[in-house]
């Protein structure tokens, strides 16, 4: 679903506790809005953003390598999947009509791309990409003739084909998924996927344990619709039956609303998280990593929430506006943003860091 270009500007929230500096703030070296965000273990991340830029760090955030993807310098990157700090999918969003859906890979750590997907259909309009292992991953798209619009690759991404819509549930009106983080889809286990939407009179989720061939839906509690502006931006789950989703209305970054959802049994059924809520408009939610399922991060243009008890209740610990966020192990999480924004979370707030941690090196 587009998200209209918004101008960056400084939100003040009342922080109910705070940690110590809960991002330590990166040098990316680029002005360009990152969206899409991977963090592949403690060592490797991807980000990838508008005009075709991919920034890469293969040493924990000391240096980052921002590279633009010669074939992609007009197209916004909403998401990016990688395995490795060698091969990576970045995935453009816009209107296939217009030549903007796409999907690039790389083998060697961005050096070279090689675009590997492309739609003209009309309609189309790429929203997020996720793997579950090397071979099987899957994209969608905002709905397409009415029913979701999704493609499926076997064979490590190298090629993909539109999977049948035949059978899956009618999509309301005006509901779409939001190009916003691309958490709008997330894959767990071996097979299953679950895809958020918003835009249409309730907010709901869908779920495939089937690789995307059939899809269950389920209606949530979480504010949606206002004109396309509202609904579920982000899902996640720590496990096959827990989970959280997490919205609200992005022309509102600063207001209440109800905007976290949880679930219990694999996303058959939502009710709306106990409270407090995080105030604002929630852009991307993560679980981390060894917590149990316990603690969460959810960033927007409002802010950083913390949650300590599985989404249930949340606070507000930072007031800078992010569009993403990832973790790849307990002391290992990352948010990305506007205006090249990176920030790498603070797990230990008085540890100090390298006194080179502040560098970049453009490609």
């Amino acid at each position: 679903m587009h998200l209209p270009r918004i101008i960056a500007r400084l939100i003040v929230v009342a922080v109910p506790f705070a940690l110590a500096n809960p991002w330590v703030a990166e040098q990316s070296g680029t002005t360009a809005e990152f969206r899409g965000l991977a963090a592949i273990d403690t060592s490797v991340v991807w980000a990838s953003g508008t005009a075709g830029r991919v920034a890469r760090t293969t040493d924990g955030g000391l240096t980052w390598h921002v590279d633009t993807i010669a074939a992609a310098r007009r197209l916004d990157l909403r998401a990016i999947a990688a395995f490795d700090a060698n091969t990576a999918f970045a995935m453009s969003a816009g209107p296939a009509e217009q030549g903007q859906a796409k999907i690039f890979s790389t083998a060697d750590g961005g050096a070279t791309w090689t675009e590997v997907y492309s739609s003209d259909t009309k309609g189309v309009f790429l929203d997020a990409i996720a793997f579950w292992d090397r071979a099987h991953g899957i994209a969608m798209s905002d709905p397409v003739d009415g029913k979701l619009y999704l493609i499926r690759t076997e064979d490590g991404g190298k090629t993909w084909t539109h999977i049948a819509s035949d059978g899956f549930p009618a999509m309301l009106p005006n509901e779409g998924a939001f190009a916003a983080s691309g958490t709008c889809l997330t894959v767990g286990g071996p097979s299953d996927v679950w895809i958020a939407t918003g835009g249409a009179a309730k907010a709901r989720v869908l779920h495939s344990t089937d690789r995307g061939s059939s899809w269950t839906v389920a209606e949530t509690p979480v504010i949606s619709g206002d004109s396309g502006a509202a609904g579920i931006f982000s899902v996640a789950f720590s496990d096959l039956k827990h989970g959280v989703a997490v919205g609200g209305n992005y022309r509102r970054a600063r207001d209440t609303s109800n905007n976290v959802a949880v679930s219990s049994d694999g996303g058959a059924t939502w009710r709306l998280a106990k409270g407090p809520l995080p105030a604002g408009y929630m852009s991307a939610v993560a679980y981390i990593p060894g917590t149990n399922g316990q603690d969460l991060v959810a960033v927007g243009l409002g802010g950083t929430a913390v949650s300590k008890n599985g989404g249930e209740s949340w606070a507000i610990v930072d007031a800078t506006g992010y569009n993403s966020v990832a973790f790849a192990a307990r002391d290992a999480g990352w948010t990305v943003g506007p205006r090249g924004r990176i920030g790498k979370w603070a797990a230990d707030p008085a540890r100090p860091l390298p006194a080179d941690h502040h560098v970049w090196h453009p490609r």
